[in-house]
């Protein structure tokens, strides 16, 4: 199993909204490194559900439910560059993680959120993964 980090604007698409549609595809991303990890993710994986912007934080967990597909907002001449992800809700942080907590953490200072901050889809170390549910239980 793999790990990874999607990211969201809660004012666009928030974990609330999410969880009420019962899940969705992720679709929109127009990054090669982040469709790149797209392409890796397999049917279970567990995915950080984060919010960016304002929040900037952990605030869910989502699980890969189809691995990737044609994304069909993509232009047509597009088609076959971009990709989406169907993700389920698995549930709600009892607390969120904020990135200035993350940032605090010395054994998540080599986390692809704090190197690789732009990037809206992201690989997560297990022990990463475990460090942040541990301190969303805190």
């Amino acid at each position: 199993m793999n790990y990874w980090l999607i990211k969201s604007e809660p004012e666009t698409f928030s974990w609330d909204k999410f969880v009420s549609m019962g899940g969705d595809m992720w679709d929109g991303v127009r990054n090669y490194a982040a469709r790149n990890f797209m392409k890796d993710m397999k049917v279970g994986d567990l995915a950080l559900f984060y919010h960016s912007v304002k929040e900037k934080s952990c605030v869910g967990l989502a699980k890969v439910a189809k691995e990737h597909y044609p994304d069909p907002t993509a232009r047509p001449e597009e088609k076959d560059t971009w990709v989406v992800v169907d993700f389920v809700p698995v549930q709600k942080l009892k607390r969120p993680v904020s990135l200035g907590e993350i940032k605090k953490d010395e054994r998540l200072s080599e986390m692809a959120l704090i190197k690789l901050s732009r990037l809206s889809v992201q690989p997560v170390k297990k022990e990463e993964f475990d460090i942040i549910i541990q301190k969303s239980e805190e």
